[in-house]
């Protein structure tokens, strides 16, 4: 079969699409009836689709492109890569000059003691090498039992057996077996849809205090770790009241169980710090990380490991590892990477002045009718859609059928801007300027009224 090229009609690229092409998180059936948008080419933070639209990308892909796209530094450190040393591996005694680069290079940018890097092709394969060294580590030191992981319900951790267990999705849960035994979950810090009568403060003790309850039904001698994203992402942008992490620190550090802080979103500039930790004052012994790593221009994850656990784990033969670990192209794009977001200082600006500029601007959205909240952490922001703001009402919809009626007139509008049940979220490029910001702003406010007058023609303007 011939070359795929971009301008071949858009029906026959829908139809080639729904004939071979499976698609992650959605029902085949509905989508190849549909129709899906062919996006074709990309510059900045606008992406161009089949049809010549430009479309404002405010989910930076999906979560990913802090750089932004068409970063031709990133193009051509693969292609220097692919012709030098275009693949290796890191099993048997071996190791090239990208990986060690790149794994000194993020030894220098975490926080604390975290010092080592074991690489991974994505996030969720990450998240299960996590679930290895956690349990390692305490049968090296002579705990096997402890074996336990706890994480949070509404959480996001990967869809693999392993990081899907950890995530507290109720959705991947219900296919395939998971979770996989020993994985335990407590309730989210989410105090708008949870939080009831209590005030924020009150209840972001409550949820963390769940850990401690957890810990002693368990028993201490079998919990091994603790693992929650700083701000929750793909739950819904669920940023935990002010009270929250800090007793969840006290608590992990009480019962001396591990604390995995899963970056993967927060982490490379996308809370205005390097990691999200340091925005919250976390101090984890393992860090997940991939997405912004490589600005998603190549596929990278890795976990970085505190001294203590990685000396421990060093002792023995870790029997665990990956194809990819480490791919010499992958980690020669991260580096270039990380060199634009360090001498361009976009980390910088986004917790100067674009992260507050961003705030301010979504946060008036609030003054739209249908909009109860808007949480915002640096350049990752939620809002909460609701028929009544002063009893934080939900719709009597089925959760998510308002969310994605607003989603629609977004796309319809060129925004890209997600729903997660009735919740809309963005995550736009760090590199995102302040008139851009405006036109996201401007297009948001958009979809909002046309889809609040679709909801009221369909008659589900109504408190659950």
């Amino acid at each position: 079969m011939p070359a795929i090229t971009n301008h071949m009609p858009t029906a026959e690229l829908q139809a080639l699409d729904a004939a071979h092409h499976m698609h992650p998180f959605s029902t085949q059936a509905d989508l190849a009836k549909r129709g899906v948008r062919i996006i074709t080419s990309s510059k900045g933070c606008f992406l161009k689709d089949s049809e010549g639209e430009e479309i404002l990308d405010a989910m930076a892909g999906l979560w990913c492109v802090n750089v932004g796209y068409g970063r031709e530094e990133l193009v051509e450190a693969a292609a220097r890569q692919m012709r030098e040393l275009p693949y290796y591996n890191t099993f048997f005694m071996t190791s090239h000059i990208p990986a060690i680069a790149l794994a000194a290079k993020l030894a220098e940018l975490a926080p604390g003691d975290l010092n080592h890097v074991f690489f991974a092709g994505s996030g969720s394969e990450a998240n299960d090498t996590n679930i290895r060294l956690v349990r390692t580590y305490w049968a090296e030191k002579g705990q096997p039992e402890r074996k336990k992981i706890i994480a949070r319900w509404n959480g996001y951790h990967g869809s693999s057996m392993g990081s899907g267990s950890l995530g507290g999705m109720v959705g991947i849960h219900s296919q395939g077996g998971l979770p996989i035994p020993d994985i335990h979950h407590i309730g989210q810090p989410h105090w708008w849809a949870e939080g009831g009568e209590m005030m924020p403060d009150e209840f972001g003790l409550m949820r963390a205090r769940e850990l401690e309850e957890m810990i002693l039904e368990l028993g201490p001698e079998n919990v091994g770790a603790f693992i929650a994203e700083p701000v929750q992402g793909a739950g819904g942008v669920i940023v935990a009241p002010d009270s929250y992490w800090p007793e969840i620190q006290r608590i992990v550090d009480k019962y001396g169980i591990l604390l995995i802080a899963d970056e993967v979103i927060c982490g490379f500039g996308r809370t205005g710090n390097w990691f999200g930790s340091q925005t919250l004052n976390i101090r984890p012994h393992i860090m997940t990380i991939a997405k912004g790593l490589s600005s998603g221009y190549q596929p990278i994850g890795g976990s970085i490991v505190c001294d203590e656990v990685a000396a421990v784990i060093g002792a023995t033969e870790f029997n665990h590892g990956y194809t990819y670990s480490g791919h010499p192209v992958a980690a020669a794009v991260a580096l270039e990477n990380l060199r634009i977001l360090e001498e361009e200082k976009i980390v910088d600006r986004v917790r100067e002045e674009t992260g507050p500029y961003l705030k301010e601007k979504f946060e008036s959205l609030t003054e739209h009718p249908m909009v109860g909240e808007a949480k915002i952490v640096g350049m990752m922001g939620s809002i909460a859609l609701t028929p009544h703001k002063e009893s934080r009402a939900k719709f009597a919809a089925e959760a998510g059928t308002v969310g994605y009626m607003v989603r629609e007139r977004c796309f319809a509008n060129n925004l890209i801007m997600r729903h997660v049940y009735d919740r809309m979220i963005i995550s736009p490029p760090l590199v995102i300027s302040k008139s851009e910001i405006d036109l996201l702003i401007e297009r948001a406010w958009k979809s909002l009224d046309e889809g609040m007058a679709n909801v009221k023609d369909a008659g589900l303007w109504a408190s659950a």
